[in-house]
């Protein structure tokens, strides 16, 4: 494979997840490790996925842009990203490459495995989404919709 993406967040799975994708290619190592953060620009309501459009989100975006809020966000992003980024180092992946987006995390997990050609997206089975239980979780939506192959760990 020459592309794989790895979505991590600020959990514990997400080091699960890590730690098993730096195992599964024990041979042979993928040219290009995605590693994707999403810093989550909305709340963590149970309506904000439902009642937010693509337009709204993206107006969203532009209203943080250059303020300490997004800056704060993406000290976050950076600093979470560096360390799985060493993580995978240490255990001997190259080519690895940090990635942060905004937005709703399965819809730009999908987005950029498209946009980046990855052969296949590894990502952890639970995340800080306290409302999966009625929304469905991002893992499952993401393995539902990718037209790659999806490996979820747990």
């Amino acid at each position: 494979m020459k592309t794989i993406l790895v979505a991590v967040d600020d959990t514990k799975g997400s080091l699960r997840t890590v730690e098993f994708m730096a195992k599964l290619f024990p041979c042979t190592r993928p040219e290009t490790v995605l590693l994707l953060y999403v810093e989550k620009i909305m709340g963590r309501s149970l309506m904000d996925d439902v009642l937010m459009s693509d337009s709204e989100i993206e107006t969203l975006k532009e209203s943080l842009k250059g303020t300490e809020h997004q800056e704060m966000l993406d000290r976050k992003a950076k600093k979470i990203l560096d360390y799985f980024k060493k993580a995978l180092e240490e255990q001997g992946v190259t080519g690895v490459k940090p990635v942060i987006k905004e937005g709703h995390p399965a819809e730009e997990i999908l987005k950029i495995a498209q946009e980046e050609c990855a052969e296949m997206i590894v990502l952890g089975s639970r995340g800080k989404r306290l409302h999966n239980l009625f929304m469905g979780s991002v893992s499952r939506e993401v393995a539902n919709r990718a037209d790659v192959s999806v490996l979820i760990t747990r």
